[in-house]
C-alpha cells in the first residue's frame, strides 16, 4: 500500500542512566533528506542514527530531535554559567512579550546541557544500541501514520480515476458519433460547393478517410485506460523504495494522452470532457507530489 510522506513518531526509553525522548516528523522531498539534531551527550551516535532512518524511510524530509535527562547529583554539576544565560534569556522573552513571569529550577534544568558533562560522564559504547532501538520505534510510530495517511489517499486517488474513466466513456461515445457529422457536413459541403455538378466520390472518399483519421481518439483512449491500469498497479504496488515518481511518470503520459484528445476534439462535448479530466489529473498531481 501507498504512503503518505507527512508523519510523526515518537518514543522514548532510558538510555547510560539518562532518560531519552525521540521524536521524528517528516514531510514530502524529492529524496531522502534527513535533519538531526542531538543533545551533546548522544552526538557519537549521529551517524548510527541516521543509518537507522535510511533503512526505514525512502524519501521525505525527515527531522529527528532527541532530549536527553539525567538524574542531577553529584557526577552532574550544573554549569551555572550556562544555567544564568538561560534565565537571562527567559526573563528577557518574558519582558518583550508579556509572558507570566512564573519561572522554576525545574524548566530550567530541563533545557539542554545545564548539567555539565565530565570525562566521568561519557556515556558507555552500549548506550548506542539503546538509542537506535528508541529510534526504530520513533520511526515505526511515523511509517504507521504514513501508512494511514496513505491509505486514505488511496481511496480519494480512485475516486479520481473513477471520475476521468467517466469522461472517458463518455469521450468514447461522442467520437464516432462526431466523425459521422463531419463526413455528413463534409458532404453536404461538397455539394453546395459544385451546384450539382458531377463529384469524383473517389476522391471525396479519400478525404473522408483522411478527416476520420485526424479525428480519431482511439488509440489515445486506448493508452490512457492503459496508464490508468498501470497507475492503478502501482498504488497497491509494494516497493521497497516507493512507487510516487512512478505515479508521477504515469501522471506525466495521462496528461499527454488528454492533451492530444483535446487538440483532435474540435467538439465542445469532447473538449469539456478533456478539461475535466486535466482538472482530475492536476487534482492528483497534487496528492501524488506527497507520497513515497
Amino acid at each position: 500500500m501507498i504512503r503518505s510522506m507527512t508523519g510523526f513518531g515518537a518514543a522514548d526509553g532510558d538510555v547510560g542512566g539518562g532518560r531519552v525522548s525521540v521524536e521524528v516528523r517528516s514531510v514530502n522531498h524529492r529524496f531522502f533528506s534527513p535533519s538531526i539534531k542531538l543533545p551533546s551527550a548522544l552526538n557519537r551516535w549521529e551517524g548510527d542514527v541516521r543509518e537507522a532512518l535510511r533503512r526505514k524511510v525512502a524519501r521525505g524530509h525527515v527531522t529527528l530531535g532527541a532530549r536527553f535527562e539525567r538524574e542531577a547529583n553529584e557526577e552532574s554539576p550544573i554549569d551555572e554559567a550556562r544555567f544564568a544565560a538561560y534565565v537571562a534569556q527567559l526573563k528577557g522573552l518574558q519582558e518583550r512579550y508579556d509572558l507570566d513571569s512564573t519561572l522554576d529550577v525545574g524548566t530550567v534544568l530541563r533545557l539542554p546541557d545545564v548539567f555539565a558533562v565530565t570525562a566521568r560522564e561519557e556515556l558507555p559504547p552500549e548506550a548506542g544500541a539503546d538509542l537506535v532501538a528508541i529510534v526504530d520505534r520513533a520511526v515505526e510510530a511515523l511509517l504507521a501514520m504514513r501508512t494511514d495517511e496513505g491509505a486514505r489517499l488511496a481511496t480519494y486517488l480512485e475516486e479520481r480515476l473513477r471520475v476521468i474513466e467517466g469522461a472517458l466513456d463518455r469521450i468514447a461515445v461522442r467520437a464516432p458519433e462526431r466523425v459521422t457529422e463531419q463526413r455528413d457536413r463534409l458532404r453536404q459541403a461538397v455539394r453546395e460547393l459544385t451546384e450539382g455538378l458531377a463529384v469524383d466520390e473517389h476522391r471525396l472518399a479519400q478525404e473522408i478517410a483522411l478527416l476520420a483519421d485526424r479525428l480519431d481518439v482511439a488509440e489515445e483512449l486506448s493508452r490512457f485506460r492503459g496508464h490508468i491500469t498501470a497507475f492503478r498497479a502501482a498504488i497497491g504496488a509494494q516497493q521497497a523504495d516507493g512507487v510516487g515518481k512512478r505515479l508521477g511518470f504515469l501522471l506525466q503520459e495521462m496528461l499527454r494522452e488528454a492533451n492530444t484528445t483535446g487538440s483532435k476534439g474540435n467538439d465542445s462535448a469532447i473538449v469539456a470532457d478533456v478539461l475535466l479530466v486535466k482538472e482530475e489529473l492536476e487534482r492528483i498531481r497534487e496528492q501524488v507530489e506527497n507520497l513515497e
